[in-house]
């Protein structure tokens, strides 16, 4: 397997079409996806995967795929992107992940998130990387932290409707060291 890039246990590529089991099962899994809105269907995560290698093809950067190296299983999506929803922040660069719950306590979000923020700094012309999730969702918050980002604000998610319980969100940044 070629990879863009890869820590210790993890390795980062280009999606392909054997991803969307593996992905549509996280999506599926209502406990994984506890802090959006809805669970996705296979059409919808389908659908995530085409605007995945989309944005890699325009940007050369995307939400990875991420394998676990020793068994070569893919266990989810770390990475960066461009939101698409308008902000006082936007535009700009997001870091983000998610990743099956039969790694969860591992590190690997940390591990990966770190492995990204890197690969962006060193390969792209980003002046800073933003990260944000709902207000009640404190182990990617957790994660955030441990990457070496700041918690700069608190912001409504203005793709989540008005009143729901997880429209209000933080929001951290990394800022490229000099």
């Amino acid at each position: 397997m070629e990879y863009l890039f890869k820590t210790q246990r993890l390795g980062f590529r280009p999606w392909r079409e054997s991803d969307l089991e593996p992905l549509a099962a996280l999506n599926a899994d209502p406990v994984a996806m506890e802090y959006f809105p809805a669970t996705l269907t296979r059409d919808e995560t389908a659908a995530m995967i085409a605007r995945f290698s989309a944005h890699f093809e325009e940007h050369g950067y995307c939400f990875f795929p991420v394998d676990l190296l020793k068994t070569g299983e893919c266990i989810g999506f770390i990475g960066i992107s461009n939101p698409r929803f308008e902000s006082y922040f936007t535009p700009c660069v997001e870091i983000g992940w998610r990743l099956s719950r039969s790694v969860w306590g591992m590190g690997l979000a940390t591990e990966g998130a770190r492995a990204c923020l890197e690969y962006a700094f060193s390969n792209f012309d980003i002046p800073r990387i933003y990260s944000f999730t709902s207000v009640h969702n404190h182990r990617s918050q957790r994660v955030m932290i441990k990457a070496g980002m700041e918690q700069i604000g608190e912001f409504d998610h203005p793709s989540i409707p008005e009143g729901h319980w997880l429209q209000r969100h933080v929001l951290y940044c990394l800022e490229r060291k000099p």
